[in-house]
């Protein structure tokens, strides 16, 4: 049974709402959060990346997601991470890697995943302020933080 989660804005005077219920995107999805000003996400699944340069146009900032339970996805993963990374069209756009699933008892720490896909040259080579955060979409932890960094990206981005 899942616990009852309410997000709400960053000056606790916004309800958010129940995080989405989780499943793999497949194809694209449209999501708008207000919470000080709008802001629309549009979530590409893993299996479209062939097409995902068509919406890079006026991206301000990329979250990507990275299955912290799946070692052996791991280094498809930093294949699709380093292609938006060289993307040019992307080059000012900020940039946050979610690692998901650490409520499950098998997921690697970010120390590992950070090593695996050798991050620290990751972010040496990148143009673009990459940031990182461990999460469960499923139970909601750490989602205030990706709503706190959305803002303050949003924020200084406008």
């Amino acid at each position: 049974m899942r616990a009852e989660l309410r997000l709400s804005s960053r000056d606790g005077k916004g309800d958010l709402g129940d995080p989405p219920p989780t499943r793999p995107t497949v194809g694209t999805n449209l999501t708008d959060i207000v919470a000080q000003k709008k802001i629309t996400i549009r979530e590409l699944g893993g299996c479209m990346g062939p097409i995902w340069s068509s919406y890079y146009g006026n991206c301000h900032s990329l979250l990507f997601m990275v299955d912290a339970s799946n070692p052996t996805q791991l280094s498809a993963s930093c294949v699709q991470l380093l292609g938006l990374l060289s993307a040019e069209e992307l080059a000012k756009a900020s940039v946050l890697i979610l690692f998901n699933k650490i409520d499950l008892p098998c997921y690697m720490t970010i120390e590992e995943m950070k090593s695996l896909i050798r991050l620290p040259d990751l972010m040496a080579c990148a143009k673009q302020n990459i940031t990182t955060l461990e999460i469960s979409a499923w139970k909601g932890t750490g989602l205030s933080d990706v709503l706190r960094w959305l803002q303050d990206t949003h924020r200084t981005n406008g």
